[in-house]
């Protein structure tokens, strides 16, 4: 799930997903990956991680964020951003006081970690927060559009995904290659926003 990349916004992050319970997300600048965007590596870092985010998933929160710190020491690059992300995801749960966030980014990326953990409602919740503050932000409207597309809610996913794309028309091209929008490849309307130059 991901995928607006400029200085001044911060990068999507959504994993692609395929169906039933095992899907996720991967950024889509990257290589396409494996569950979670980990690579297919068999290795102790690697099946560590695959763990930490097993405990993250089953809530325990205490026992992933421990995890998820100790592989922060030796993770390859590829897996500590997605570390940093989860450990943050794990602070909040564990904090269940009022959220707060000091840049629109910095709970965009909390937004992204609830929809890669299929926590779909809590995941709205923190991107309408930053579209109430601010409106226009493409890449909250693009997450908003990717959710739309995940939970079936075709009106509003064409809505937000139109938005994304009048404010940063490299959206576009990003939604073409996103397995997100699965679902909706068989709308025409979807079709014709993605390729508008097509007779």
């Amino acid at each position: 799930m991901k995928v607006i990349c400029t200085a001044s916004q911060p990068t999507m992050m959504l994993e692609a997903r395929t169906p039933s319970s095992s899907r996720k997300k991967v950024t889509p600048s990257a290589p396409r990956a494996g569950a979670h965007g980990a690579t297919n590596h068999d290795g102790p870092v690697y099946q560590h991680y695959q763990a930490a985010l097993q405990l993250l998933q089953q809530a325990k929160f205490e026992k992933a964020l421990v995890a998820f710190e100790k592989l922060l020491a030796t993770a390859p690059p590829e897996l500590a951003e997605r570390c940093r992300m989860y450990i943050t995801a794990c602070h909040r749960q564990l904090g269940k006081t009022k959220l707060e966030f000091v840049t629109p980014e910095e709970r965009y990326d909390y937004a992204v970690s609830l929809l890669n953990l299929d926590y779909y409602e809590e995941a709205r919740e923190q991107f309408s927060e930053i579209l109430r503050g601010h409106p226009s932000a493409d890449y909250a409207l693009y997450g908003m559009a990717v959710l739309d597309a995940i939970t079936g809610q075709v009106e509003e996913c064409l809505d937000h995904l139109s938005k994304a794309i009048n404010g940063n028309p490299r959206t576009r091209l990003q939604a073409r290659t996103d397995t997100d929008f699965q679902s909706m490849q068989d709308d025409p309307r979807f079709t014709e926003l993605l390729y508008p130059e097509a007779p």
